[in-house]
């Protein structure tokens, strides 16, 4: 399986629009990052875990050509206000599946009512098939199944999947010693570290880096990277053994 960073940014992004930070003018490619995201394949399985508003441009750098479906973790709009742009694989695929908590589905809803309407569609509407994600109700996604592991991102509810030795974790603050249990035996770790100074519903260097502790796989990446938390370069010298920081377009083969 490979695993692909389509993003490793904040909700900004960085650089943020208007910012004279110096990451934000940094000219290292590395510290340029899009709205995370990522994408994950195997075999002709292909899925991706939120659609941000980059992921256009994402799916044109990756070079995806497919998408079996999308994976939300939650609702915020830098993990769903790309929806509209699964209309080039809606074209040549149909209906795509998006796995969700019910909530996000009937945020969804709301927001994309046009996407769901069953009656005077306009032609050429992106197309949907929702599938409610529950707590601890595994689900299958080409031949491997998905486990859905409940987090906490302030007080919303938020879900990381596992996917055999994978495990994608965003916008977590907070999570139970079960679903840490849930997560023991993987290899390949990803979760959020927002910066080094604490955040009220992010974790930050510290916090993740003992959660990694509890955890403990072979290798876990950084992602949902803030402007604060400093330059790529800078940063990766800090972090302990088999602790990495994510960037764009990097791709991993677990």
């Amino acid at each position: 399986m490979k695993v692909y960073f389509l993003g490793t940014g904040t909700s900004q992004g960085i650089p943020v629009i208007g910012s004279e930070h110096a990451v934000c003018q940094s000219t290292d490619v590395k510290d340029k990052r899009l709205r995370v995201s990522v994408w994950i394949h195997w075999d002709e399985h292909s899925y991706v875990i939120d659609c941000g508003p980059d992921f256009r441009q994402q799916m044109l750098t990756s070079n995806c050509q497919k998408v079996d479906a999308i994976l939300y973790t939650h609702e915020h709009a830098d993990h769903t206000a790309g929806l509209d742009d699964i209309r080039p694989f809606n074209f040549k695929q149909g209906a795509i599946p998006i796995y969700a908590h019910e909530r996000v589905i009937a945020n969804l809803r709301r927001r994309f009512e046009y996407v769901f309407e069953t009656e005077n569609r306009y032609p050429g509407a992106p197309s949907v098939t929702p599938i409610e994600v529950k707590e601890t109700v595994p689900f299958a996604i080409g031949n491997k199944m998905a486990v859905p592991i409940n987090v906490y991102h302030g007080e919303l509810q938020v879900f990381g999947y596992r996917v055999d030795d994978f495990a994608y974790l965003t916008d977590v603050k907070t999570i139970d010693a079960t679903e840490i249990e849930r997560l023991k035996g993987v290899k390949v770790l990803v979760v959020n570290a927002l910066r080094e100074e604490p955040h009220h519903s992010h974790f930050n260097l510290e916090e993740a880096l003992d959660f990694i502790a509890l955890v403990q796989p072979e290798k876990t990446y950084l992602t949902h990277i803030s402007h604060h938390f400093g330059f790529h370069e800078d940063i990766q010298k800090k972090l302990p053994k088999n602790v990495y920081l994510a960037y764009d377009n990097l791709e991993i083969t677990i």
